[in-house]
């Protein structure tokens, strides 16, 4: 089928879906999720259709033709600025077309002969209305970026992996699942860029207007401690405030602690700094202010975390750190934080260790019970952290662990349900609510870590009830 033909048949799909309505004010609720299915279906077709006219433009327009460059008969400079102006697009916009329809589109040798695609599977799935051009786009992007790296059996895997793994996901999921596949492609990159990013970490602050304002950006070692004490104390916060007995009771927060805190840490580290014995060593402390504030802003987030104070509520939240034991030991591959997208190294991953950030994987040990059926109805933290590591996050949208309460699937006194890891599932408020209040289901197939959530529509959603895969499973790209 060709392209044109496949996106009239999509608009066919659409016409059919619309019928005589005016507008969607018209549209039942079953008839406004056909029509929504249709637009999006001629969406990506329309985008296969479009890259294909782009490389089309970029290949009549190419520098070697000179003055017979269509681009330059038709007044423009490149075929991206012609583009752009023709779609009413950014010249950004319109260089991802040309790249991805250059990616995806066949090719010919030297001699004339033809070539399959750069990357045959995106092209497939493009061409059958299974992708969009941004998607496409970020899967392309990052094989071009690992090629060398990678090798080509290794980047022909990561296509296969990543098409397979995008269809049905939104642009924010795909990113996280870029991420996670660069740092499975080209593991070396790992510590060189995430040296790049500690060296430009930084928090500074001024007031102004009565106001403390904070600018501030963080490594992905650096800032997960703030991360999880900070949505672990909004977690908190929000669920006192659900218990109290009076939600709209004022109240007062300000900024000066904060600031008196990171004074304190600056004087002391200089004060420290100038006490050294050889402040011109090669190991000597070089940070900025703005770099040692940022450090300090971690390491009092990092202090609080490990607090048993009951006047620090902040709802359980840990960092914990994962990776293959045998890449630890190795010194090879990278590791991953709950809430962070960005994967840090081995290195990163064994300083934290070493101060004591890190919550183990193998769970269960000094024969704590993970499994307490009807004797207990809460929980326990070991509990959850086991199905953080299934989960991890909301099972069902993904919000990061700190944000989720633990739930039983079948419940405990209106079901009879046990407070058992295969009866146990992270979930934020709102996907909570909606389980209940909608008549979703939840299925776990298999046990321990590596057991897959499927969440199942109820059949008003869905007639054929069809299992939605949920939680840490749908961003693992080997299983």
């Amino acid at each position: 089928m060709s392209k044109l033909t496949a996106l009239h048949e999509a608009i066919s799909r659409l016409d059919e879906a619309w019928a005589d309505a005016e507008d969607s004010n018209d549209l039942s609720r079953e008839r406004l999720l056909s029509v929504t299915d249709a637009v999006a279906l001629v969406q990506r077709r329309l985008d296969a259709v479009q890259v294909d006219v782009a490389a089309g433009l970029a290949r009549e327009s190419r520098p070697e033709l000179g003055a017979e460059s269509l681009a330059k008969q038709q007044g423009f400079r490149t075929p991206a600025k012609m583009l752009s102006t023709t779609m009413g697009v950014s010249t950004g916009d319109a260089l991802r077309l040309i790249k991805v329809g250059e990616s995806t589109s066949p090719r010919t040798d030297l001699l004339g002969a033809k070539l399959p695609a750069k990357y045959p599977l995106v092209s497939e799935a493009m061409n059958g209305g299974a992708l969009g051009a941004q998607a496409a786009a970020m899967i392309t992007g990052l094989l071009d970026r690992c090629r060398v790296a990678a090798g080509a059996e290794r980047v022909a895997e990561g296509e296969k992996l990543l098409t397979e793994a995008a269809v049905g996901l939104g642009l924010d999921e795909l990113r996280k699942l870029i991420v996670r596949a660069e740092a499975w492609l080209d593991p070396d990159g790992v510590e060189p860029r995430e040296d790049e990013a500690r060296a430009q970490r930084s928090l500074t602050f001024f007031e102004r207007k009565g106001m403390i304002h904070f600018n501030g950006q963080l490594d992905a070692e650096s800032g997960a401690p703030v991360v999880a004490a900070l949505r672990g104390y909004v977690s908190a916060t929000f669920a006192a405030r659900k218990a109290a007995v009076d939600p709209d009771a004022p109240d007062a927060e300000s900024g000066a602690p904060v600031v008196a805190a990171l004074r304190g840490y600056v004087s002391a580290t200089f004060a420290a700094r100038k006490a050294a014995v050889d402040p011109d060593a090669p190991d000597a402390d070089r940070r900025t202010v703005a770099m040692i504030q940022a450090d300090a802003l971690s390491l009092f987030c990092a202090h609080m975390l490990g607090c048993t104070s009951k006047e620090v509520p902040l709802a359980g939240a840990t960092v914990i750190v994962r990776m293959n034991l045998d890449d630890l030991e190795a010194g090879t591959g990278s590791a991953t934080i709950d809430g962070v997208d960005q994967p840090i190294s081995v290195a990163a991953a064994r300083r934290m260790a070493a101060d004591g950030g890190v919550i183990p994987v193998v769970l269960g040990g000094d024969s704590e019970i993970l499994d307490w059926g009807r004797e207990k109805r809460l929980f326990t933290r070991a509990q959850r952290l086991a199905i953080a590591e299934r989960d991890g996050g909301c099972a069902m949208c993904g919000l990061p662990p700190q944000m989720t309460r633990m739930h039983h699937i079948r419940w405990w006194k209106r079901q009879r349900g046990p407070t058992d890891l295969v009866n146990g599932v992270l979930l934020c408020e709102s996907c909570h609510h909606r389980i209940h209040d909608n008549g979703w289901d939840i299925k776990i197939d298999g046990v321990g870590a590596c057991s897959k959530v499927w969440f199942i529509p109820p059949p008003y959603v869905d007639p054929a009830q069809t299992p939605r895969l949920g939680g840490r499973a749908r961003f693992d790209l080997v299983a």
